[in-house]
């Protein structure tokens, strides 16, 4: 959810304008790498199906071979995303993560290379995942309907706290932007809601490991529907949260008002909304995803073999998740791995 600054407005182009206002130096040089994004992000995706593919027709080292040349890409398109994250939403978690993937998505798709049979399930994995999320991402209607009623759900929630600005066009075109009138406001400053900010990147996370495991539709069925919605109401509680934060001036406390400004370069009149959503929302979204991994594998326990996989990439150590949570009933069924990947 952007901080965007309010002022009196005369026209919906002028608020365009204004919400712009220290980002526009910035969008020439992103318009390019987010279509150089995109396009990764598809052959990556796509790349992915087709290793699985080969994998279903039996030619496991074509399967592994593609595969692992998807997953460079995969990193590369993390790659160009630093600029984004690390200029326009000032992130440094996202910033640090997207700088990590390309190292981790190579050494994947080495080890997969190597032999390492079974990361063809985490690559599965992964191809729902943008097979969930990219549709949504560059789809117009789809795009645009997803942001404004996540925009309109969130006006909702702050009503229900006895706040209602209302709903106006934002920087990025959409019904998104709560309406605060900027002098009664703290920091005179609004948020608006862009695709990052409707949750579907962790709803697609959860959705592509509970597709790519085999298990009975009932119980896939039921961790996917636990999963979207309590997302759906965390996100939703973020997003009042921040909406509610950076207008109201929440954390504009001197002494930390002072730290952002001289130490992070920050604008005085955008700390709150940085400190809501930058730290405190994004390390609470971590917590929150590990929450929900546990009450998934409470109803799914299969879904811990690609979660295995993905600790081995981090670590070099195979964990027996199965055994040491007590769901050894539920481990499939282990791939011939050809080449040792050690």
């Amino acid at each position: 959810m952007p901080s965007a600054l309010a002022a009196p407005v005369v026209d919906s182009s002028e608020i365009v304008a204004l919400e712009s206002t220290g980002v526009a130096a910035f969008a020439p040089a992103m318009v390019g790498s987010v279509g150089l994004a995109d396009a990764l992000a598809w052959i990556s995706i796509g790349s992915f199906f087709a290793a699985l593919l080969f994998q279903w027709r039996g030619e496991s080292d074509v399967a592994r071979r593609l595969g692992a040349a998807a997953w460079v890409l995969f990193g590369v398109f993390w790659l160009t995303m630093v600029p984004y994250y690390y200029g326009e939403v000032q992130s440094p978690l996202q910033t640090v993560l997207a700088l990590a993937a390309l190292p981790l998505c190579a050494y994947t798709g080495y080890l997969l290379f190597a032999g390492r049979q079974s990361l063809l399930l985490l690559t599965k994995a992964v191809a729902f995942m943008g097979l969930i999320y990219l549709p949504a991402e560059t789809i117009p209607f789809v795009r645009a309907w997803l942001i404004e009623t996540t925009a309109a759900q969130t006006h909702y929630g702050m009503e229900l706290l006895g706040h209602s600005p209302g709903l106006s066009e934002g920087a990025n075109g959409y019904e998104s932007r709560f309406d605060f009138d900027p002098d009664e406001t703290v920091t005179g400053r609004t948020t608006y809601i862009i695709m990052a900010c409707t949750g579907l990147g962790s709803m697609a996370i959860f959705g592509g490991l509970i597709a790519s495991v085999s298990a009975p539709i009932k119980r896939k069925l039921t961790a996917f529907a636990l999963a979207i919605g309590v997302i759906w109401f965390l996100n939703l509680s973020r997003n009042v949260f921040i909406g509610l934060a950076s207008p109201w001036g929440w954390f504009q406390q001197d002494w930390l008002v002072s730290f952002m400004t001289t130490y992070m370069g920050a604008e005085a009149n955008r700390v709150s909304y940085l400190v809501a959503h930058n730290y405190i929302s994004q390390s609470l979204s971590v917590v929150a995803l590990i929450g929900i991994t546990y009450l998934i594998v409470k109803i799914l326990p299969e879904i811990l073999a690609p979660l295995e996989e993905v600790l081995y990439i981090l670590s070099g150590t195979d964990y027996d998740l199965f055994e040491a949570l007590g769901k050894e009933e539920y481990r499939p069924e282990q791939p011939s791995s050809g080449v040792s990947a050690d």
